[in-house]
């Protein structure tokens, strides 16, 4: 049976603009039927500074699927990061006017809606508000309080700012550009989404995506997002400085570093030249491999350093926040030469290369199993858990309920059925809801715009 539910994700990164077309076949793998892409323009670090450019790389990567794939594109679940997104703790709580009620979505809506009316900076905006552990009267370390008695109902939250502005543009490219936003997430979720197993997201484990403008950061630890950050520094960083080190231009800084680049000096000999042809008639110059890698070492240092920093601010050297399960590189900036091995050298834990490959199907295009695009490969998975939630709301029957024994009676057998869902079903239950809950309030929040 062929399935017709069919997904688009939109990764608008600073270097390249990806669209990815596809859907979920009979076991339950991504089958991608086309890919589009385009060199981005008008981003830089993550942010929109060019609007027309930008509208003209997404149609281009948009038309590219569609000819690949032979459909046409409206719905796209798009990414948002950047160097203007930063996040914050927060606990808050309410009391409960009827205690001899149990707790049900309502209670934690209206505790997620006093989260929401923080006040923040001028010009930012609250994205997403992401409840972690729940205290229910004294009872701490509460995963899901549905279905349980309480008065007080306290959490503890992640909460992710993003400049009003620069989501705002965003919106304004994708609407010109002809298509629906028909879901939005933070591109560190949808990078984690498409490398990171559930068993690291339990032990423990910091994610860093490094992009061409950024290099983007999500730690989990028990299943649930712990933190995240955005660090101003990515690939194109390293090629600005061997352009500038080596006296070349930028298209033969971004070759070298592909082909002969690598993040450990002691790597290369003296001896290793390689030759780069000089400008209209201009003698060709000679680099040494091994200044080519001192170059780079110095700046992927300095980004690890900033990452790690990071890390140690979450909490990783506490025996409550030690992330068991190390680091996982991932994005086009992990697949430098050598990077693990420096990346181990500078935090002293363990580190492996996230590839997307895991959720693809098995005939998929062996290049879409680069971490350069983990992004677009979350945001379709991303697309198709949306699409799938939507055709189960439409085929659920409506139930009325009038007795408040019979509210009770429901509440506790769906107390009882959470218990006895697996623990990634679990914790997934009430993220989505907000996830949700927070791309209906975007949607609306555009339109006012207008």
């Amino acid at each position: 049976m062929e399935n017709n539910k069919i997904a688009v994700g939109l990764d608008i990164g600073t270097t390249k603009i990806v669209a990815m077309i596809g859907r979920e076949n009979e076991y339950g793998k991504l089958e991608v039927l086309g890919i589009g892409k385009a060199k981005s323009l008008g981003v830089k670090r993550g942010v929109v500074n060019n609007i027309t450019q930008t509208i003209q790389s997404i149609q281009q990567a948009v038309d590219e699927a569609e000819s690949v794939s032979g459909r046409k594109i409206e719905n796209v679940v798009v990414g948002i990061a950047g160097q203007h997104i930063r996040s914050l703790h927060h606990s808050d709580y309410i009391t409960r006017e009827k205690a001899e009620e149990v707790i049900d979505a309502n209670d934690i809506e209206n505790l997620v809606n006093q989260v929401h009316k923080l006040v923040m900076l001028p010009g930012e905006e609250i994205i997403h508000v992401l409840p972690q552990e729940f205290k229910v009267d004294s009872q701490p370390d509460i995963k899901e309080p549905i279905g349980m008695y309480g008065g007080r109902l306290e959490a503890n939250f992640h909460v992710v700012v993003g400049q009003v502005s620069s989501i705002r543009n965003v919106g304004r490219c994708i609407k010109s550009a002809g298509l629906n936003l028909s879901d939005i997430t933070l591109e560190p979720l949808a990078s984690a989404s498409a490398v990171l197993s559930q068993e690291e997201k339990e032990a423990g484990v910091a994610l860093i995506d490094i992009g061409g403008g950024t290099t983007d950061l999500a730690i989990f630890k028990d299943g649930i997002i712990r933190h995240t950050a955005v660090i101003p520094f990515g690939g194109n960083v390293i090629t600005e400085d061997i352009k500038e080190g080596c006296s070349i231009i930028e298209k033969q800084a971004e070759l070298l570093k592909i082909k002969f680049g690598s993040a450990w000096p002691g790597e290369n000999k003296e001896t290793e030249i390689v030759s780069i042809p000089g400008l209209r008639g201009r003698e060709p110059k000679e680099i040494t491999l091994k200044n080519l890698s001192k170059i780079i070492h110095a700046r992927v240092q300095e980004i690890i350093e900033h990452v790690y920093l990071e890390i140690k601010n979450y909490g990783h050297e506490t025996q409550k926040g030690k992330l068991i399960a190390g680091i996982v590189l991932t994005g086009g900036g992990a697949q430098l030469k050598h990077l693990r091995q420096l990346v181990e050298y500078i935090t002293g834990m363990d580190v492996r290369i996230g590839y997307p490959n895991e959720h693809l199907a098995g005939d998929s295009d062996k290049a879409l199993s680069s971490p350069a695009f983990a992004t677009a490969v979350g945001l379709l998975m991303e697309g198709l858990k949306k699409e799938e939630s939507e055709v189960a709301a439409e085929e659920a029957p409506e139930v009325f309920v009038e007795t408040t024994i019979e509210e009770e009676k429901e509440a506790i057998e769906e107390a009882q059925e959470e218990k006895e869902l697996p623990a990634k079903e679990k914790s997934k239950s009430i993220f989505e809801k907000f996830t949700k809950r927070f791309t209906e309030g975007f949607k609306e929040f555009l339109d006012n715009a207008e």
